[in-house]
């Protein structure tokens, strides 16, 4: 059974922000005449510092510990911190344009009116509520009505209808050929996160899974359907038996492991009882020849599972996860259950969020590029972009240096690396070309029909991809998102605007800070190009082996050194963090920042930095790293984290970089005793 989705990750020129630190020869006090800072005197606000605590013991709460003293989670958050904090005004900013819109209207057809009628529809809880499940109620129906498991792949395959499955379908990039577009099967249909859920006897995870069925008895019952406790019983049975063909999140990092090309007849020859031809045809890709299957061990058992399990089952699965995908769009007490397990019982969240919020959220989803022109034009303005541009630049020139001075790499896979470093293509800000919405159909009062008619629009547009060169001028995120990536196809690095403010770049900031906060995280996302995966494609983006055999020993031997330093990590009692799992982020952190540091000493151009307030130059180099990853987390949350994400928790991006910086043992004169500090021979220096 296959649900079809859309998804889609010289020192001379140092010139953006040395103007301030570069010429001055002596060390001073006073702090250097600029326009005010966004934070503090100089980009770091020293009260968020608890100077009680050492910071080799933890350089987290030594440049945190005040801010995390005096900080409450909010209640509708699962975490708190700068990420959530620059969200929160970005949410903000493009509330007040949306709603600018929304008040002013539009041209039928016009992107104004697709905004306008998008978000009024799905903040009219009122109106929702009226309508009951009529908006769904045909889709009930069919489900009810199938009767082979044909008919039910038919249905599911359909576009615009939201439901799970344990085999999904998406358009993507091939990651053996960057110009073309391919179709690619992976697993899936799990309603709690990860496999784990439904595997590990200890801690709370029995006490989810009761939770899980009791929730979804109360769903189905609220939806009007009979039995709902026995359909509960059957829905975890089956999951759990998908889940155990799941394969650990950690072996679904490696890149070689999960690009298995197969053609339709390949497919057809995995389960041969499985009517792969029906699922294919009902989601218009009939004539694909072609598809990359992500973990290939697992298709054959969870096509038979999918055949073997009685129709019935199948429909008692679909109903609940129709009803619960399409919770936002129905009435409130339908959505209160949802958020009542997924969000105040799997995560911890007292609170759900405030309607508004959520509305901006699922107008970003549908319609974001058009908001993101406009937040453009409000909140990034073009000499931002230019600095950023001069600052990946100065970044590209460290790495390069780096490269050179590299002792475990060849010449040969040198002179490789310094070409894909040479090609990597920055993205700052937007997009040169927004994204069409014309054939996206918006309709005023139809929350559900937009949130289904968006959905349809979005599989339209991949389908149209196929047999089409790549656009590689697209991006994957709007320009109001606070995030950046990397995409190893394209061999690019993309930095949208709402990322760029303080804490992370601030032009009026100390050189330093900026370095420590925006040159890390720049340096983070090239390290990409470098990670135990990212590396495995070339300078053209292609996945091929293009490093010499006994490099790639040397790599795996110091990357497995720096895994075993974040399994020693324990976010929560008898949960430690996965090094596997969070390597590739966590290489980004490590090279990223060890560059940035090579980038801001090249930028002072061999003058002594400025004590600023009794703060050194390097020691507001790595406070501007910590205060990046200002994080408080729910311990609901964080558990769901460590299990099913790539990323550290920010205590340990801020602690665990660090620890490997000969710089930040002088800086802060940490000692052997510390709880941070390991031996010189210990630290791992990647890039």
């Amino acid at each position: 059974m296959i649900m079809f989705t859309r998804r889609a990750m010289g020192a001379s020129s140092l010139a953006l922000l040395a103007g301030c630190a570069t010429g001055a020869t002596e060390a001073t006090t006073a702090t250097p005449a600029r326009a005010p800072a966004a934070i503090g005197a100089w980009g770091f606000d020293l009260s968020s510092r608890d100077l009680s605590v050492s910071p080799g013991n933890d350089f987290f709460h030594y440049a945190n510990g005040g801010w995390v003293a005096r900080t409450e989670i909010p209640s509708d958050r699962t975490r708190w911190g700068t990420f959530d904090i620059l969200r929160e005004k970005a949410d903000r900013d493009a509330r007040t344009i949306i709603e600018e819109i929304a008040l002013a209207g539009g041209q039928p057809g016009s992107n104004q009116q697709k905004i306008a009628d998008f978000y009024n529809s799905f903040l009219n809880q009122e109106a929702i509520n009226a309508a009951g499940l009529a908006p769904l109620q045909s889709e009930i129906d069919a489900i009810a009505a199938l009767r082979t498991h044909e008919q039910t792949i038919r249905l599911i395959s359909t576009p615009g209808i939201a439901v799970n499955s344990p085999i999904a379908v998406y358009v993507g990039l091939d990651e053996r050929n960057p110009d073309r577009y391919i179709c690619n099967m992976t697993h899936a249909g799990l309603g709690l996160p990860e496999r784990e859920y439904y595997r590990r006897t200890d801690g709370e995870f029995p006490n989810i899974r009761t939770a899980y069925v009791a929730h979804i008895e109360r769903l189905l019952t609220l939806a009007g359907q009979t039995g709902g406790a026995a359909k509960a019983r059957a829905i975890l049975a089956l999951e759990t038996r998908i889940a155990e063909h799941h394969w650990p999140v950690a072996d679904r990092r490696n890149r070689d492991r999960t690009y298995n090309l197969k053609t339709r007849a390949e497919i057809r020859a995995i389960a041969p009882s499985f009517p792969w031809d029906a699922s294919f045809d009902a989601a218009g890709l009939g004539g694909v020849q072609e598809v990359v299957i992500s973990e290939l061990s697992a298709m054959g058992p969870l096509a038979n599972l999918f055949m073997q399990t009685p129709v019935s089952t199948w429909r008692s699965y679909l109903t609940y996860h129709l009803i619960r995908n399409n919770a936002p769009v129905l009435p409130q007490n339908i959505d209160d259950e949802v958020f009542d397990f997924f969000g105040r019982t799997l995560n911890g969240q007292p609170a759900q969020r405030e309607r508004w919020k959520r509305a901006v959220q699922a107008v970003n989803g549908a319609l974001g590029e058009a908001i993101g022109a406009v937040y453009v034009q409000r909140h990034f303005p073009p000499e931002a972009k230019q600095q950023m541009t001069e600052l990946v630049e100065n970044m590209r020139t460290a790495y390069g240096q780096r490269i050179d001075q590299l002792q475990w790499m060849s010449a040969e896979t040198k002179v490789a690396a310094r070409e894909k470093l040479a090609t990597f293509r920055p993205k700052i800000g937007y997009p040169d070309r927004w994204r069409d919405y014309s054939a996206l159909d918006v309709r005023a009062n139809d929350a559900f029909g937009n949130a289904k008619r968006q959905s349809i629009f979005d599989w339209n547009h991949d389908l149209e991809r196929l047999g089409r060169p790549t656009d590689k001028d697209e991006w994957f995120m709007t320009p109001q998102t606070v995030n950046a990536y990397y995409n190893p196809v394209f061999n690019e690095i993309v930095f949208p605007a709402a990322i760029l403010q303080a804490p992370f770049f601030d032009p009026n900031a100390d050189p330093a800070v900026n370095y420590g906060a925006i040159g890390g995280v720049i340096g983070h996302e090239m390290g990409h190009g470098f990670d135990d995966q990212g590396a495995k494609s070339d300078a053209q983006g292609v996945l091929r082996d293009w490093w010499n055999a006994e490099d790639v020993r040397r790599f795996e031997e110091v990357t497995s050194r720096l895994a075993a330093q974040y399994e020693q990590f324990t976010p929560l009692p008898g949960l430690n963090l996965n090094g596997r799992l969070t390597l590739g982020e966590n290489i980004g952190d490590n090279g990223g920042l060890q560059v940035a540091y090579h980038a801001y000493t090249l930028s002072r151009g061999g003058a002594e930095a400025p004590v600023l307030d009794g703060v050194t130059g390097d020691q507001r180099f790595f406070l501007g790293w910590a205060q990046v990853w200002r994080t408080l987390m729910r311990d609901e949350a964080m558990r769901n984290q460590v299990i099913n994400g790539p990323h550290s928790p920010g205590m340990y991006r801020a602690n665990g970089p660090v620890r490997n910086m000969d710089a930040w043992y002088a800086a802060f004169n940490v000692q052997p005793g510390d709880a941070l500090y390991l031996a010189p021979e210990d630290r791992v220096t990647i890039w």
